[in-house]
């Protein structure tokens, strides 16, 4: 579009200039569907031919069944066809076809989000980006690695193993997620503290644009100041702007020593106190400070899985909060001794009350299963869970945990009754996981708990979301984090890329 046309649109009142945020709740009331056009014989003929056949197209039942559903089976959809292109150009070609036509499409990598971002709402034709899963090159020199969307983090972490590299990214999820579904919404993760957000790690991307374009913006340079930051408009904008092709991504060295500590900690003022004295006395090594109350932590021990053999690290010392803190380097002498003052100063000033040490191995390895293991074993629980991802200012951190409990309790929901609020989350990153477990659907716990969080996380300068996105989840509830004109301005760039909406309809920004 030229950039007449394109002040012309910034000019005009956006689609989505007046709005109201309200309850969104996975159970919350859909939206209703734009008018986009049925899926027939004729389309999927014509898609199947371009996607390269049966073999990536599927309209069968049991297939469509994996593409419908999120993980959580919190959000299903009703697509009747989806699209596993096997080059970027066939993204590009699929995707074009579908806006000539009027078809709504919604991408998926590896389904693995926690806001419906990557699921169908109604019948939109799902495109996914798991056959785009090679590795194409990693310069061991620059530290430069490009690789499909398609291709699995923990994947891509092997690679780069090979050639002492790491994905500057660590999640959960890391044997199922793709890269390019993490660059698109941003993903955070356990060790953001140390390495940052996507927005500073990838280099360049490629994407597939709604008329079909194949935006090369695939740069492995570093530095490159010519223009707009083009990728940026991309990374978080979950799909609804453009899909993601190839990624051109900085790793970083891989550590030759990493070793943790878990420590327990009395209240919470002291939990805060371990943070400040944790990037004091550990520096450039501090690679992750993970926070987990005693709810999160009895909520592994009890429901975690038969092959699980995960025990409470502290057992003779039970404390309300824990921490677990991780360095990593490349000399394990230094670095062991940087741990050790750090913790002999934690107990000197009264902070830890107890701690134990992990250097690599079994050890290790179990610390994290249980600080991983938490929403999984939620899960395992019972449903609904009622999730949230956002970021407080350390100050009145822990307090939405609380508040929280204690409206709950005022309404005759806590433990006896199977309701248990958890509070859990990568705290050197000020992001709280303020989790609900209910062990049967009641839509009142869910009317106590919206928009209530979304009120008091703004009332402080927080984010309703601060790693996994808005997805179909949050979508109506930007206005907490976002100013109205903010989200015109996001409105307009979605009305220049995306005109027809046919990218992800009913993601991220209000429906109109």
């Amino acid at each position: 579009m030229a950039a007449a046309a394109l002040l012309s649109v910034a000019r005009q009142p956006s689609r989505t200039a007046l709005f109201a945020f309200t309850r969104s709740l996975g159970t919350a009331p859909i939206p209703p569907r734009h008018s986009f056009d049925k899926i027939n014989a004729q389309h999927i003929s014509a898609l199947k031919q371009i996607v390269g056949g049966d073999a990536n197209c599927f309209t069968d039942a049991t297939s469509l069944a994996a593409y419908n559903a999120d993980w959580t089976g919190r959000y299903r959809g009703s697509s009747q066809l989806a699209l596993r292109p096997p080059t970027p150009r066939a993204v590009a070609d699929a995707l074009k076809y579908c806006t000539q036509h009027g078809l709504a499409v919604v991408p998926q990598g590896g389904n693995t989000g926690l806001v419906g971002g990557g699921v169908p709402v109604y019948d939109e034709v799902v495109i996914s980006t798991a056959a785009l899963n090679a590795v194409e090159s990693v310069d061991a020199d620059s530290g430069c690695v490009v690789a499909g969307a398609g291709v699995v983090l923990q994947a891509l972490d092997e690679e780069l193993a090979k050639h002492n590299l790491m994905v500057p990214l660590d999640l959960g999820a890391k044997g199922s997620c793709h890269i390019g579904g993490n660059v698109s919404t941003n993903a955070g993760g356990l060790r953001y503290l140390r390495y940052g957000s996507l927005h500073g790690s990838v280099l360049g991307l490629e994407v597939a644009l709604a008329d079909g374009t194949l935006l090369d913006l695939l740069s492995t340079c570093r530095k490159d100041n010519t223009g707009y930051d083009l990728k940026q408009l991309f990374i978080g904008a979950e799909g609804t702007l453009g899909i993601v092709t190839r990624v051109a991504l900085q790793a970083a060295p891989r550590p030759s020593s990493v070793q943790a500590a878990w420590i327990g900690i009395q209240t919470f003022e002291d939990v805060r106190r371990a943070l400040r004295l944790a990037r004091r006395h550990l520096g450039e090594t501090l690679s992750a400070f993970e926070f987990v109350d005693r709810a999160s932590l009895d909520v592994v021990l009890e429901g975690q899985h038969a092959s699980m053999r995960l025990h409470d690290p502290l057992p003779d010392n039970p404390t309300p909060f824990h921490a677990l803190v991780e360095v990593s380097g490349s000399n394990e002498a230094h670095d062991t001794e940087k741990l050790e003052h750090f913790l002999e100063a934690a107990s000197e000033e009264g902070i830890a009350v107890d701690g134990t040490v992990a250097s690599g191995g079994r050890q290790l390895a179990e610390l994290w299963a249980i600080r991983e293991g938490i929403s999984e074993a939620l899960a395992r629980r019972g449903a609904p869970v009622y999730k949230y991802d956002v970021s407080i200012p350390l100050s009145c951190w822990y307090d939405i945990v609380t508040e929280m409990r204690a409206r709950l309790s005022e309404a005759g929901y806590n433990d006896s009754s199977g309701v248990r609020v958890v509070g859990y989350g990568h705290m050197g990153d000020a992001n709280m996981h303020l989790n609900i477990s209910s062990l049967e659907v009641d839509d009142r716990i869910g009317d106590l708990i919206e928009p209530w969080v979304y009120e008091w996380v703004s009332s402080r300068g927080g984010s309703i979301s601060a790693e996994h996105g808005l997805g179909q989840m949050k979508a109506s509830a930007i206005g907490y984090s976002k100013h109205p004109e903010a989200v015109r301005l996001m409105a307009q760039i979605k009305d220049v890329l995306d005109p027809s909406g046919t990218l992800n309809p009913y993601k991220v920004l209000p429906s109109s």
